[in-house]
């Protein structure tokens, strides 16, 4: 299976058209259309800066890979 994504924005009439496809006449296509949720983004957008704040932390630093493999099977063991 071939897949080819392209970003778009649908224009003021709510057609949409798709120009330059690498795909032969006659091809049989699945069309699947996913809007963006920018408010998801923008909560996605924070978190990995959390993430890399807290990375850069001291004392994240001192904390070996063993450390963080034991701390998530501790937590597995839980659930």
């Amino acid at each position: 299976m071939l897949a080819y994504k392209r970003y778009v924005t649908v224009k003021d009439t709510g057609n949409l058209m798709l120009t330059g496809l690498p795909f032969k006449s006659g091809q049989c296509v699945e069309v699947v259309m996913i809007a963006e949720d920018e408010e998801k983004e923008a909560i996605l957008k924070k978190l990995k800066t959390l993430f890399k704040e807290t990375q850069n932390l001291p004392q994240a630093k001192t904390i070996s890979e063993d450390q963080i493999s034991e701390e998530i099977r501790a937590y597995r063991a839980t659930q």
